[in-house]
C-alpha cells in the first residue's frame, strides 16, 4: 500500500463538491501554491477542496545529490532523459493514493482536477495518459511530458481523456517552451483535447495565466 504524502489543504466552503489536487516544483513543497487560492476562486464557485501534498525528500543528482523535495530525481538536463521513471512512476502510486483519499471524502474522480507546476505537472501528465477512468480535468503549467513514447504505448485503449489546460512562459530557461509546445502536440495525438497558452514570463505564473486557468476551471464546475 502506498503512503500518503503529508498534504497542505484548504477548504472554500463547507462539504466541498470537488477536489483540485495540486503539486508543487523542484525543491518547493505544499506550501508554495497555497497563496494562489484566493486569486484564484471565484465567487460563485461550489465549494472546492484544494489539496497541495509535499513531495519526498530526495537526493537530486544535477543538484550535486543535495537533498531536497522532488517528485523524482534529475540526472541529466536533456528532457530525453530528464525524468527518472521509477521516481516518476511512485509519485504517479502517491497521486493515485490521494485521489482514492478524496473519493473516500465523497468527492467523485469526474469532479477531481489534478495539477502541477514542473515536475509537479510532468508526474500529472504522465498520470493522466496512463489512466482508464478519467478525472474532471489536469492542469499542466511550465511543464512536459516525460518519456512520451512510453506513455503512449501505457495507454489503456479505451480510456476516456479528460480535457487539459496547459501554459508555458515563452522565456523559461529551465523546461523550455518548445518542450510544452511538442507535449501539448502528443497529448493531442493521444486524444486528449488541449486548451494551450503561452505568456511572456521565465518558469513561473502570471497574473494573466491565473485568471486563464480560473475560466478554464470554471467551464469545468459547469460541465460535472
Amino acid at each position: 500500500m502506498t503512503d500518503l504524502p503529508e498534504t497542505v489543504e484548504q477548504e472554500t466552503g463547507p462539504s466541498p463538491q470537488w477536489s483540485i489536487l495540486w503539486l508543487h516544483g523542484l525543491g518547493a513543497d505544499g506550501h508554495d501554491f497555497a497563496p494562489i487560492v484566493p486569486e484564484l476562486v471565484r465567487r460563485d464557485w461550489p465549494a472546492v477542496r484544494f489539496v497541495f501534498p509535499h513531495a519526498p525528500v530526495r537526493a537530486v543528482t544535477i543538484n550535486n545529490g543535495v537533498r531536497m523535495r522532488a517528485w523524482y530525481d534529475i540526472a541529466h538536463l536533456d528532457l530525453a532523459n530528464r525524468a527518472d521513471e521509477t521516481g516518476v512512476r511512485e509519485s504517479m502510486a502517491q497521486v493515485e493514493a490521494l485521489i482514492a483519499r478524496e473519493v473516500e471524502r465523497g468527492v467523485p474522480e469526474s469532479r477531481i482536477v489534478l495539477a502541477g507546476f514542473s515536475q509537479g505537472g510532468a508526474v500529472a501528465l504522465a498520470l493522466a495518459m496512463r489512466r482508464e477512468r478519467p478525472l474532471a480535468g489536469v492542469v499542466a503549467l511550465s511543464t512536459y511530458l516525460p518519456a512520451p513514447e512510453a506513455a503512449r504505448q501505457e495507454q489503456p485503449a479505451h480510456a476516456v481523456r479528460p480535457p487539459v489546460f496547459m501554459a508555458h512562459g515563452r522565456m523559461d530557461p529551465v523546461v523550455p517552451f518548445a518542450a510544452g509546445e511538442l507535449s501539448a502536440g502528443a497529448l493531442r495525438a493521444a486524444g486528449f483535447t488541449v486548451e494551450w497558452h503561452a505568456y511572456a514570463m521565465p518558469h513561473s505564473v502570471c497574473a494573466e495565466e491565473v485568471a486563464d486557468l480560473a475560466q478554464w476551471l470554471e467551464s469545468r464546475f459547469r460541465a460535472g
